[in-house]
């Protein structure tokens, strides 16, 4: 049976989110935006959600990787191949060639 491995209570996943965290927070940062500002700009009710992605408590729904791209001024898919290697490192891995995932 499979099971997913990136459960929240694995550490390497946790850093993994924080890490996403601080890559989006670069991101908004080199567009000068507030976590407001970006919340408005994806269609967030709440700004704070933008403060738990950051700090790693969260993820971004995959039907809004393109909103989030256009508020933070990258190509869609540069976002998601950026997001991948957080979210889903094996697959980024075996897409990108990178040396980090198994297979």
């Amino acid at each position: 049976m499979y099971l997913h491995q990136q459960s929240l209570q694995d550490s390497d996943t946790q850093e993994l989110r924080r890490s996403a965290g601080r890559w989006l927070r670069s991101l908004r940062d080199a567009r000068k935006l507030s976590q407001r500002e970006l919340a408005d700009l994806v269609g967030t009710e709440y700004y704070s959600f933008i403060s738990q992605l950051e700090t790693g408590r969260g993820r971004i729904p995959p039907d809004r990787y393109r909103v989030w791209a256009k508020a933070l001024g990258i190509p869609a898919s540069e976002f998601v191949r950026g997001l991948m290697q957080f979210y889903d490192p094996v697959t980024h891995s075996i897409l990108f060639g990178d040396t980090g995932g198994e297979g």
